[in-house]
């Protein structure tokens, strides 16, 4: 038997819940009506739309036509109803946003999950599937996975980390995680090796082990190539595999156009999008799309969430989307594609991602040097190329085979860059002028390493990592038992050295090498041009150095002598003065006596001094200062002698140049110009009167000017045969004088 008072007290609870349903549903249908069809906005506009109309599409969806009500209901009521709308409209704008997304994407009934981090979405990807294929993961946790060990497949071209990263956040050993390796000899050397893939799989299922998931690539992280996904498809049905697949290749999927090899990419399980970089949208979240049946699967793995302002992480997205419309998106990615077909490098699997390097051809295979610095010199290109064209977005990318390669990828930087044809163009220019320079480094790099081998005090130093000519060091020999002494010395010679070939006229840059990981007190040479005299640059090194030698010795020596000279100084002023004490006598020693004995007989004594002769490094006595009143230049050091290759340079020519002298037209003209220097020779100076005879320093000067004449006439070997009348004439008139 039930209590009357507690059946009465259940009916009037029933009576207002029911109440309350048929107020709920009245709302709902309201609101059906209300955002259903005219505040819900539709597909994306061909030419986009202003953010006025944007906005005004966002207020209309988060407050539609105010009404005025005419019941009021309790607090409770209120509060759920309320509530209701709140989630209500978060429902259709996510369903919005996402079908705006899939739709111009061609990816057809998927649901989304929005990240920030792009290795966010593969992540919540893997734990779908464990969660879908092992049943008791939820109850057992990781008991389950001991049993039966997944396997997680990825190309050995992916992002760099990325299956240790995968590992780290889903708690599972590095043994989960397989590397399929590329093909090496049939197809492209950066596509996964199907074939080796069955097998790796085949293996694994034998040893008990359950394949999971396979991370494919639509334009791989370095070249940008495209895996062959219709055939992945298949082997991932097959075994019952997930199949993702992400890269940027995928942008074309927008285009009216689009490659088999990347259309494929729209029957896989899940993908993941950047549409930030693609589209030059900065602070937009990326995306990956999945198709999944069990939504509280998805819910478990985090691909959904039950708060309704994790829906809105799209809504940045979605109001760039509406913004640049389905045609501003299509001209951004066709506009990144064009920018690829007008570059020089042909690539057969047509990549929206240009990559190339520098190499040298041979004929003869067994030419190319051992010591090989391509990769010195690809990162030096790049490098270069990036600092001359910054809009064009090239940068440096390190692959497994290739090794160093400059890449060009439009799709990820000429939409933030705002890369043009002109810059393409600008590209090509710079390349063209910075191959023949690489091309004569590389050319040049033996023959220097010859000349510094061949020179005594020179050390060759092999530095694969310089992109330059090569590496040098004085090799400075000392009979100094202290290593600490004999480096800084070492340190010292090298550090002054580089300091006089920077300033000497050249076209060549010298340096102490990169800042990490070069060699200690070396100088580095720059990239050269195919006009350099690699006999005289060393040659110039080697005399430099020894010159910078010979006078740190010099100063060396010079303290010694000087240290030593003043020790003989004072013994023999000491000496001196003994001789004195024995010529003048005790008694003029005498403080009065020697006054008086000196005012009647004066003592007369010449003064004796030593002075020190820093040239001859020998104490010479003053006597000749006080007899001469003028003190004595003493011996003139002899010049420091220059490089003989140094002095037949030519006026304006810069060093370490070769000259040309096969030009005939150069010879006439330097023909000429040496009879114009003859003929100045017999001309008087303006302030002499014509029967007054030139002075010492005139006639110094003219003959300087002769000699000089002279040796630019035999430097450029002029046959004298073949010499102009006036020349000839002038050089009798000289030669008479």
């Amino acid at each position: 038997m039930v209590d009357p008072t507690l059946a009465e007290m259940g009916k009037n609870l029933n009576e207002a819940m029911k109440m309350l349903e048929d107020n709920q549903r009245k709302v709902e249908e309201e609101n059906e009506k209300k955002y259903a069809r005219k505040d819900i906005p539709g597909p994306l506009q061909g030419s986009g739309q202003d953010m006025v109309s944007i906005l005004q599409l966002v207020q209309n969806l988060m407050h539609g036509e105010e009404e005025e009500e005419t019941s009021h209901s309790v607090c409770v009521s209120v509060y759920i109803i309320s509530l209701y709308i709140s989630v209500y409209i978060l429902k259709y704008m996510y369903c919005k946003i996402l079908c705006d997304q899939v739709t111009f994407l061609r990816y057809e009934n998927g649901s989304a999950y929005y990240h920030e981090d792009d290795r966010e979405g593969l992540l919540k990807i893997c734990r779908l599937v464990i969660h879908t294929r092992y049943e008791d993961y939820t109850l057992e946790g990781f008991n389950v996975l001991y049993t039966k060990q997944p396997v997680i497949y990825i190309s050995s071209a992916a992002r760099a980390g990325l299956g240790q990263a995968l590992c780290n956040q889903l708690g599972l050993p590095l043994s989960c995680m397989c590397r399929v390796p590329c093909n090496t000899m049939f197809g492209s050397q950066h596509q996964m090796d199907v074939a080796l893939l069955d097998r790796l799989i085949k293996d694994d299922v034998e040893c008990g082990k359950l394949p999971l998931l396979l991370v494919a690539n639509a334009g791989t992280p370095g070249a940008g190539h495209t895996d062959k996904l219709g055939r992945l498809k298949e082997l991932c049905e097959q075994h019952k595999m997930w199949l993702h697949v992400e890269g940027v290749n995928l942008a074309t999927l927008a285009l009216g156009y689009v490659s088999s090899s990347v259309l494929a990419a729209t029957k896989c399980d899940s993908m993941t999008l950047t549409l930030g970089s693609w589209l030059g949208l900065p602070a937009v979240p990326a995306v990956t799309l999945y198709r999944h049946e069990d939504p509280s699967l998805s819910l478990a793995a985090g691909l959904t969430s039950s708060q309704p302002v994790e829906k809105l992480r799209a809504l940045p997205l979605w109001l760039s989307l509406q913004y640049l419309g389905h045609d501003g998106i299509v001209e951004r990615i066709k506009h990144a594609s064009q920018l690829v077909s007008n570059s020089p490098v042909e690539d057969e699997l047509s990549s929206p991602v240009v990559v190339f390097k520098f190499f040298q051809e041979y004929s003869n295979r067994g030419a190319i040097p051992a010591h090989f610095p391509d990769c010195a010199l690809s990162l030096q290109l790049g490098e270069q190329l990036a600092q001359l064209v910054p809009a064009s977005g090239v940068d440096v990318v390190e692959l497994e085979d290739e090794g160093t390669c400059v890449r060009f990828s439009p799709l990820m930087t000429s939409a933030v860059l705002g890369t043009e044809i002109q810059d393409i163009d600008h590209l090509v220019d710079c390349l063209k002028m910075k191959i023949p320079v690489l091309t004569s480094t590389l050319q040049l790099r033996e023959e220097f390493e010859q000349e510094v081998r061949r020179t005594v005090s020179l050390l060759y130093i092999e530095d694969l990592g310089w992109p330059g000519l090569g590496v040098v060091r004085y090799n400075y020999h000392s009979d100094e038992k202290n290593d600490d002494k004999q480096e800084k010395e070492l340190e010292k010679i090298n550090t002054e050295l580089l300091k006089k070939l920077n300033e000497l006229e050249s076209d060549l840059t010298f340096s102490l090498g990169p800042e990490f990981g070069g060699q200690k007190n070396c100088v580095y040479i720059g990239m050269v041009t195919e006009d350099l005299d690699v006999s005289e640059l060393v040659e110039t090194i080697a005399a430099t150095g020894r010159e910078i030698e010979e006078n740190s010795r010099l100063l060396e020596n010079m303290t010694e002598v000087v240290r030593k000279g003043i020790q003989e100084a004072q013994l023999q002023l000491q000496k001196a003065n003994e001789e004195r004490l024995l010529e003048e006598g005790l008694l003029r020693q005498i403080p009065v006596v020697g006054s008086v004995l000196n005012w009647f007989s004066p003592f007369q004594a010449s003064p004796k001094g030593r002075t020190f002769n820093l040239t001859a490094g020998s104490l010479e006595s003053t006597e000749s200062m006080y007899v001469s009143k003028a003190q004595g230049t003493g011996t003139t050091p002899p010049p420091t002698p220059t490089s003989s290759l140094a002095k037949q340079r030519l006026p304006g020519q810069k060093a370490f140049k070769r000259s040309l002298r096969s030009s005939d037209g150069f010879s006439e003209t330097s023909s000429i110009s040496h009879c114009d220097d003859l003929d100045k020779l017999d001309q008087r100076p303006p302030n002499l009167s014509p029967g007054q005879e030139q002075g010492p320093l005139e006639m110094e000067r003219a003959e300087e000017q002769k000699e000089v004449v002279q040796a630019k006439t035999d430097t450029e070997d002029i046959d004298s045969d073949q010499s102009p009348p006036d020349c000839t004439k002038a050089e009798e008139q000289a030669s008479q004088r």
